[in-house]
């Protein structure tokens, strides 16, 4: 039987399917009774389930990161699609296919990553191109950076995302860097490579995605600092000269301060030209990203908004229905 993914779900299906348990939560209803609430996901999606009139004890068995059989019930609930559960069964790992839960990038990483490498070929500031370079040819890192995600669910939450996100920043980098007055292009360019560059620490990615020991301890940024120092370092044994203190003390400022603000977890504020572009070209392509995915893998097709997105603090307009009065 093929399989049921996320996407092909529609109201009143009866569902008996594995899916991989991201996240597990017990609640109280406005009755005082417990429930069970799951986010089942596959590559092509996520879907929240409910399992009403639940204890502690009955279902110490459902963990969040591993897989279960889930048999229940689609319904359309305040304009979103939820899963009523009856059983959720534990699957072992070595049961499933991780192809059908591991999310990849659509584009082609092949040629995402020879981008990759031209642009930031492109660099004429001689210190910062051997550093870049420092980086292009260690071949493990460059691996992990082509595999790694991005993030774990906001934007570019699957394999090669860290990829396209960062091809995608230079692109916008380069064609823009000229109308920006005071920017160092060639600072922005080695900024925007380094910036998530800890995340392919941060994150485990092997199977199921989630943090690493290292990344729930220090975080991206901590790791990215400490492989750009250690990259510093081989380029001044390397060519038996200084790295030039300020260029280092910029990129690392730019790596800081790439959040913004912060309440989103910046250390530093932006305070150079070149960081402020940084932040700004990072929250667009992650922003425009998230927006444009949750359209598309909105499985509810009777409604023209998708369902109320907490982290954006909206609904998104999908397109006036057909069948909308007025809409020919």
């Amino acid at each position: 039987m093929a399989r049921r993914f996320v996407n092909t779900l529609s109201d009143g299906d009866q569902v008996d399917e594995i899916y991989f348990l991201a996240d597990r939560q017990i609640r109280v209803n406005r009755n005082a009774s417990q429930y069970l609430l799951l986010e089942l996901r596959d590559r092509t999606g996520t879907i929240i389930a409910r399992m009403w009139n639940v204890s502690e004890e009955n279902v110490a068995h459902i963990r969040a990161g591993e897989y279960g059989q889930v048999r229940g019930k689609v319904q359309l609930f305040q304009g979103a699609l939820q899963m009523i559960a009856t059983t959720v069964t534990p699957i072992p790992a070595g049961q499933v296919n991780p192809d059908d839960f591991l999310r990849q990038s659509s584009r082609d990483l092949q040629a995402l990553e020879v981008r990759l490498r031209e642009l930031l070929g492109s660099i004429s500031d001689p210190p910062l191109h051997r550093l870049m370079n420092c980086f292009l040819s260690d071949e493990l890192l460059m691996a992990d950076f082509c595999t790694a995600p991005a993030g774990m669910k906001a934007h570019h939450a699957y394999k090669g995302g860290l990829l396209e996100h960062v091809v995608n920043m230079l692109e916008i980098a380069n064609r823009c860097a000229d109308l920006l007055s005071g920017v160092d292009r060639n600072l922005l360019l080695a900024g925007i490579f380094l910036h998530d560059l800890g995340k392919i620490r941060e994150l485990s990615y092997s199977g199921p995605y989630g943090y690493t020991d290292e990344g729930q301890l220090l975080g991206h940024l901590t790791i990215c600092l400490e492989i750009l120092v250690a990259k510093i370092a081989e380029v001044e044994r390397v060519t038996g000269e200084p790295f030039p203190y300020e260029t280092a003390l910029r990129l690392k400022h730019m790596v800081l301060s790439h959040h913004g603000t912060y309440e989103f977890g910046s250390p530093k504020l932006p305070m150079t030209p070149e960081a402020v572009a940084l932040h700004q070209i990072d929250n667009l392509d992650a922003k425009v990203h998230e927006v444009s995915r949750d359209i598309a893998e909105d499985p509810n097709g009777t409604s023209s908004f998708t369902p109320f997105n907490a982290r954006l603090d909206r609904k998104l307009f999908k397109g006036i229905r057909p069948d909308t009065p007025g809409a020919t």
